[in-house]
């Protein structure tokens, strides 16, 4: 666990917070539950010392501070709690944890059980290849394709494939390391995936000379944290703070300090710009 004792991002208030199910609980236990993914580096992953790293649960680590000084209570404890994919959402929606901290597109299906923040990143889908291979996905027919397991990447490659009638074998994974191996061992002939990602296992392959990440998009998708339905005081606190962040350029330096080296696209600059006015 890590304590936050210093105030941060003064100025930031909170009203009608009595009737908040998640802020009574945080006042009441002196604890915030942050959820963070394992596998989905550079956005969410573990370290080998085995704490979280990334964008993510460092913007997280920042909010917690924010919370701290809005809600005045002494201190907070804060306790980051591995998540899996396939759960990550039911253990919000179950008050297992406060606020996910992972690597979440926002999607309707996904609102059916969680809220979500004001967009934290923007990224999409791409494709990684191997270095003389094709970038049109006429091309791909015929193919070996591989994907993450019951991910949006999944989903829009499968629609994809069916509306341009494409037909290809979809190889899907349970992680993302098993999927670069496939593809590192030539039994993959594309692989799909967030371009953040692809491109943080890209450059920490020992094949990347003999692969490459597209810079085309097939997707744009919005990132975002997500917390329980219906707690509206919670999420405008979220909003609120994560507003004021970007307002005096803590998201940028987040950015460049888990992103070393990589420029943000045009869609990511666009969200440094379009958060709520702090008022």
């Amino acid at each position: 666990m890590k304590r936050f004792l210093m105030p941060f991002l003064a100025g930031v208030f909170l009203a009608g917070a009595a009737h908040a199910q998640t802020i009574d609980r945080i006042k009441e236990t002196g604890l915030l539950k942050l959820g963070y993914r394992l596998d989905a580096a550079p956005l969410s992953f573990q370290t080998e010392e085995g704490g979280p790293a990334g964008y993510s649960p460092m913007v997280c680590a920042e909010l917690a501070q924010g919370i701290l000084n809005a809600l005045q209570i002494p201190n907070l404890d804060v306790e980051f709690v591995p998540v899996g994919m396939q759960d990550q959402f039911e253990k919000v929606a179950a008050g297992e944890i406060d606020l996910l901290c992972g690597a979440s597109s926002i999607t309707l299906a996904r609102r059916e059980i969680v809220d979500f923040s004001i967009p934290t990143f923007a990224d999409g889908t791409t494709v990684m290849l191997p270095l003389n291979g094709s970038e049109s996905f006429a091309d791909l027919s015929g193919k070996k394709l591989g994907v993450r397991r019951d991910s949006t990447t999944e989903t829009a490659l499968n629609n994809t494939l069916a509306s341009t009638a494409t037909f290809a074998e979809v190889v899907r994974f349970n992680d993302h390391g098993a999927a670069m191996k496939a593809m590192e061992n030539g039994e993959l002939d594309a692989y799909f995936g967030d371009q953040s990602i692809l491109a943080s296992l890209w450059i920490n392959s020992p094949q990347r000379d003999n692969m490459k990440v597209s810079n085309n998009l097939l997707t744009i998708e919005k990132h975002g944290l997500a917390m329980a339905r219906g707690d509206t005081e919670f999420r405008l606190l979220i909003d609120r703070l994560l507003s004021t962040m970007y307002a005096i350029g803590a998201m940028q330096g987040i950015f460049q300090q888990t992103l070393p080296g990589v420029q943000p696209g045009d869609i990511h600059r666009a969200i440094f710009t379009m958060a709520p006015i702090v008022e």
